[in-house]
């Protein structure tokens, strides 16, 4: 993904796709809950926090991020989100051509294979 950044008279803009194929969502995790440990095979992920509370697991670390932190999953990265102490809310721009079906999971607390 490329990131651009350009100044305005009022402050600046950043733009992250540019006529690139892509989808957006806001994943919202429920207090104490963690999506699967996952991989992708053929999309990137751009996350960006929107809430206090998230860990992120990327690639064997562990990450407490920030409201306002961007954090970059390159596809083939196990990764996974978890929601600490209350509901929390990350924005996710997936890059590429999109199926769910493109899902590696390696572990899923709700019996999904």
């Amino acid at each position: 993904m490329d990131k651009y950044v350009e100044k305005r008279p009022w402050g600046e803009f950043t733009r992250y796709t540019l006529n690139s194929k892509s989808t957006v969502k806001i994943l919202t995790i429920e207090k104490g809950k963690k999506l699967s440990l996952q991989s992708h095979k053929i999309r990137d992920e751009f996350w960006v926090v929107l809430d206090e509370g998230i860990k992120i697991e990327l690639d064997g670390k562990l990450i407490y991020p920030k409201v306002g932190e961007q954090i970059m999953i390159p596809h083939g990265k196990k990764h996974r989100l978890s929601s600490l102490e209350k509901r929390a809310r990350v924005l996710e721009i997936s890059v590429g051509e999109f199926s769910e079906d493109d899902e590696i999971r390696y572990e899923d607390d709700y019996g999904r294979k």
